[in-house]
C-alpha cells in the first residue's frame, strides 16, 4: 500500500508545471483529508500512514484531474466560504477571498443600523454565496439574488439549504429585467460581484479558470467592459431606498471608471476600497 509521503512525491512530481509548490501541498494535504479522513496535522506528523488500495485509487483519479488544470472545488464538489460550505459545479464561479472581503465589509457596514433589517439584493449570484452568507450573519434582513443562468440558481437554492437559510432566488437578466417583484421592490442594499474580466485580462488568468469556470459569469464586451456596472447603478438609483447602500466587487483597472459611473447617477459617500493584495477590488456607494 502506498503511504502519504508516496502520495506527496506524487503529486509534486504530476502538478509542478501546472502549479508552484506551496500550492501542490495545499492540494495534496486537502485531497488526503477528503479521502482518507485524516487531519492535516496527521499528514504532517505521520507521513508513513499507509493508505488503503481503495482510497489509493481514488486519490489517482483526482491526481488525474488535477494534471488537466481542474479545479479541486470542482472535483470535490465544494469550497469553503465566508465560515460556510457551498457546493459548486461548473455552471458557478467557485468562490474567491476578496469576495469574502466584501461580505465581511457589507456586515461592518450595516450590522448594528436599520439596514440589517431591510431588503437585500444580490444581482448575479452564481453560487449564493454571497446573500447565503449576508442571511447567515444578518438573519433579520429579507435577502433575494437573481442570476440568468438556471443552472446557478439551482446550486444556488441546493446551497441555502444546505446552510439553513432562506434566500429568494430570481431567474432574471439585470441588463433587461422583466421579473415584477424585482421592478417594483425598494432595497435597502444591493450587491453585484459582476462580470469584469476582459479579453486582454484572460490572457493574464491561469487555464484553470479560463478552461473550466462559466465564461458568462468571468467575460465582458472588449467595447463594453463595464456593462453591468453601468446598468446596475441605474437600477440601483431607481430601486434603493433613500439612504440605501450600493456594493460592487471590481476589476482592479476600472475602479475610478466605475466611480465616475456613480457619481453620474447622483450617489454619495462613495468609497474605493483595496484588497488583501492591495488592489482596489471594492466600491460602496449610498443614494441621497
Amino acid at each position: 500500500m502506498k503511504t502519504v509521503r508516496q502520495v506527496s512525491a506524487e503529486f509534486a512530481d504530476q502538478l509542478s508545471t501546472i502549479y508552484d509548490s506551496n500550492e501542490v501541498n495545499s492540494l495534496c494535504m486537502m485531497v488526503l483529508e477528503n479521502i482518507v479522513n485524516i487531519s492535516s496535522a496527521k499528514i504532517k506528523a505521520f507521513p508513513e500512514t499507509e493508505i488503503s488500495t481503495s482510497e489509493s485509487e481514488a486519490i489517482t483519479n483526482i491526481l488525474t484531474r488535477l494534471t488537466t488544470g481542474e479545479p479541486i472545488q470542482y472535483i470535490l464538489g465544494y469550497a469553503e466560504f465566508y465560515g460556510l460550505t457551498f457546493k459548486v459545479n461548473p455552471s458557478v464561479l467557485i468562490p474567491r477571498p476578496e469576495t469574502e472581503e466584501l461580505v465581511d465589509w457589507i456586515i461592518s457596514s450595516v450590522g448594528r443600523s436599520e439596514l440589517a433589517v431591510g431588503k437585500f439584493l444580490d444581482i448575479g449570484t452564481g453560487s449564493g454565496c454571497i446573500p447565503i452568507s449576508l442571511k447567515k450573519n444578518l438573519p433579520g434582513a429579507q435577502v433575494s439574488a437573481i442570476d440568468i443562468s438556471p443552472e446557478a440558481l439551482q446550486t444556488a437554492k441546493e446551497n441555502a439549504e444546505l446552510n439553513e437559510v432562506n434566500v429568494n432566488f430570481i431567474l432574471d437578466n439585470i441588463l433587461n429585467p422583466v421579473n415584477n417583484s424585482l421592478l417594483t421592490t425598494h432595497y435597502s442594499l444591493i450587491i453585484s460581484n459582476p462580470p469584469y474580466v476582459t479579453l486582454e485580462d484572460k490572457k493574464l488568468m491561469h487555464t484553470n479558470v479560463t478552461d473550466f469556470e462559466p465564461h458568462a459569469a468571468l467575460f465582458v464586451p472588449k467595447d463594453d467592459p463595464l456593462i453591468f456596472y453601468k446598468a446596475i447603478a441605474e437600477f440601483a438609483s431607481t430601486h434603493l431606498e433613500k439612504g440605501g447602500l450600493l456594493f460592487f466587487e471590481i476589476n482592479e483597472n476600472y475602479g475610478k471608471q466605475i466611480v465616475e459611473i456613480l457619481f453620474s447617477k447622483v450617489f454619495t459617500n462613495i468609497e474605493l476600497r483595496k484588497d488583501m493584495s492591495g488592489k482596489d477590488r471594492m466600491v460602496k456607494a449610498q443614494l441621497n
